[in-house]
């Protein structure tokens, strides 16, 4: 199951040394919820390989402005802490996964 990240666990989450994936979402956004379910199946095929979360933006708006989310969804991926990888908009469940994969 995917995990909610917040600006209070952010920096544990990352300091793990796992790839990590954040799903920066608005529960007002129709396409995020659409993306909902593909992170819940990428977050249980990528269980203990990677970090697979979801990052409310209106809740966490310290980390939104961090990582200038403009729009929404925007997934952004992270090795060793550091942004590597984005993805803008609703894309296809395998356009995430090869995102990943790349890290592991």
């Amino acid at each position: 199951m995917e995990i909610e990240i917040t600006s209070q666990n952010f920096n544990e989450i990352i300091s793990q040394g796992k790839p990590v994936l954040v799903d920066f979402w608005a529960t007002w956004c129709g396409p995020c919820k659409r993306l909902g379910p593909i992170i819940e199946e990428i977050a249980a095929e990528y269980d203990g390989k990677a970090i697979v979360g979801k990052c409310d933006i209106e809740e966490n708006d310290d980390l939104t402005e961090k990582f200038g989310i403009m729009n929404v969804p925007t997934v952004v991926l992270l090795k060793d802490g550091k942004e590597v990888d984005r993805v803008v908009g609703l894309a296809m469940k395998n356009v995430y996964q090869e995102k990943l994969n790349a890290l592991i």
